[in-house]
């Protein structure tokens, strides 16, 4: 399944944008049609783009708690950055748990060659980490369809991946599961592939953590040959780790301003000379 980027680079702009959808400043959707809700608000409606909305007609609760969860997750990513380099050195099994990392479990299986934790902790640490949230997705799926698969991509690519998820044979959609991890293989297509096409969530369940661990043993294998040597780099950043957080904090912030001012500055028409000459 091709033309949907990873959920980890796009999740943040496409949800933040589709939680307009739920509440904006008091607004209240009114009605919905094929091109989006309307939503109504201080005197004014809008029609809100139809990508941004999943589900068909107006919301259920459902809806609402499951979009709300996607952008807790997106949330909570953003709150736990900051402290990433401070839990790296101290705690690096349970930022594993936290953000199933890859650099982390390299991090913490290091820590392990020099006897400060268990390998076995890191891998299962790391795999649970990496897959704890991904049943949303496979849920989004299920009860959304295509929707979900139009959030991230144009409406005719959500069609076509839609259509070859409801077709492939279920070996391979297993197959894609499992190795979602895998740079190359687009990870929520896969998984709101696996929710569409009629996956169990049993079976949904135990190919992404068995696709998981074998992902988190290999990386947690490369930190352990590593040995010492990543350790003191472990150490290096947890010695500046003030400095990284409000490093990281700063261009969390910044960042969007300024490709907003970039995106504003490029789409700015053109300043016309002889206007001004009429004018005076």
């Amino acid at each position: 399944m091709t033309g949907v980027p990873s959920f980890r680079t796009c999740s943040l702009r496409t949800l933040a944008t589709a939680g307009g959808a739920l509440h904006s400043g008091g607004m209240t959707t009114v009605a919905s049609s094929g091109t989006g809700p309307v939503v109504r608000g201080r005197g004014r409606a809008f029609r809100w783009p139809a990508r941004y909305v999943p589900w068909s007609g107006r919301a259920t609760r459902v809806d609402l708690a499951l979009m709300g969860s996607f952008l807790a997750v997106v949330a909570f990513g953003l709150a736990i950055r900051p402290l990433k380099p401070f839990l790296l050195a101290s705690h690096p099994v349970l930022l594993e748990l936290l953000t199933g990392d890859l650099v982390t479990i390299g991090a913490g299986a290091a820590f392990a060659r020099v006897g400060e934790t268990s390998l076995s902790l890191v891998v299962v640490a790391g795999a649970v980490g990496m897959v704890k949230l991904d049943w949303l997705m496979w849920w989004a799926g299920r009860r959304w369809g295509e929707g979900i698969l139009r959030m991230f991509t144009t409406e005719q690519s959500a069609r076509s991946t839609a259509e070859r998820a409801r077709s492939l044979n279920p070996w391979v959609l297993r197959v894609l599961v499992a190795f979602a991890f895998l740079p190359g293989i687009p990870t929520p297509a896969a998984h709101a592939g696996a929710g569409l096409a009629g996956m169990r969530l049993r079976t949904f369940l135990l190919l992404d953590l068995g696709g998981a661990l074998l992902m988190s043993g290999l990386v947690a294998g490369l930190g352990y040959a590593a040995g010492q040597s990543a350790v003191d780099l472990v150490l290096l950043v947890d010695r500046y780790a003030t400095v990284v957080s409000l490093v990281l904090l700063s261009l969390t912030v910044l960042l969007p301003v300024v490709r907003s001012k970039l995106r504003r500055r490029t789409t700015r028409p053109p300043r016309d000379p002889g206007a001004g000459r009429a004018a005076g």
